[in-house]
């Protein structure tokens, strides 16, 4: 948010945490009793093998999927089942995997869609010049349609559009998925920034490495499972996310197989 002085002022960090979550589709589960809590002020990530579980955490969490078992608490009050724009309201936001643009509708409309709720919108130009501070191109491209922007342009288009609604946490789902290097640069130092600010950050990102040297806290999914939760840096260190990844050989073959 921004004072009168135009200085950002911080928002106030939001928790998030998952109790014994079951999410299920139809007669197929696809969560199994996760339980994590996700500290306020940091940016966490989310980490795992394709199907593991991820994005339908992800989307129970944001409401887009309602979970079979279990809460999702949201600064300490019951959350699940909430429809989206009730979550929007409270400052929980999701910026969803590839993007989910307005195709046809320009830059600017697409960003102005993003604070129609009701607690931000009273402060969309403020929004939007925050959003402007973070991705200057995107003012020289206001007029233009979201489907004539390169990949990286339409992410920054989306994280702006979840920057507009206020959020006092901001969830991503591949934020990094198909942009260019130079992108993936410009997006982290924002991401950081936003998280400077006050705004707790979960993500989740298919390259470990990045993931882990972004983040302050990771959780890892196996198989619909939380397996393993700590601090990144640490995790980076060691080998466990590599074993479960590519299996108990890997450590071993990392020794030279003795």
């Amino acid at each position: 948010m921004t004072s009168h002085t135009g200085q950002i002022v911080p928002r106030p960090s939001a928790e998030l945490e998952i109790l014994d979550l079951d999410v299920a589709y139809g007669d197929f589960q696809v969560l199994w009793g996760v339980s994590l809590s996700v500290p306020a002020g940091e940016i966490s990530c989310l980490l795992g093998a394709n199907g593991s579980g991820k994005s339908t955490l992800l989307n129970a969490v944001a409401g887009m999927v309602r979970p079979k078992a279990g809460q999702v608490l949201f600064e300490g009050q019951p959350v699940a089942g909430l429809a989206t724009h009730r979550l929007v309201d409270r400052g929980l936001v999701l910026v969803p995997e590839r993007r989910r643009l307005y195709p046809d509708m320009t830059v600017w409309e697409n960003l102005w869609m993003g604070g129609w709720s009701r607690r931000a919108r009273a402060a969309r130009r403020t929004s939007l010049e925050e959003v402007y501070g973070y991705f200057p191109s995107l003012r020289e491209k206001a007029t233009q349609p979201a489907d004539e922007l390169s990949g990286g342009q339409q992410q920054m288009v989306a994280i702006g559009r979840g920057m507009m609604a206020r959020p006092r946490f901001l969830i991503l789902d591949e934020p990094f998925l198909g942009i260019s290097q130079h992108m993936i640069g410009v997006i982290s130092e924002v991401l950081q920034r936003i998280n400077r600010t006050g705004v707790s950050i979960l993500l989740i990102d298919q390259d470990v490495h990045r993931a882990l040297t972004l983040s302050t806290h990771a959780f890892v999914l196996d198989g619909g499972r939380l397996v393993l939760e700590g601090d990144a840096k640490e995790l980076l260190k060691g080998d466990a996310i590599r074993k479960i990844y590519l299996g108990d050989q890997a450590s071993s073959a990392a020794d030279g197989g003795s």
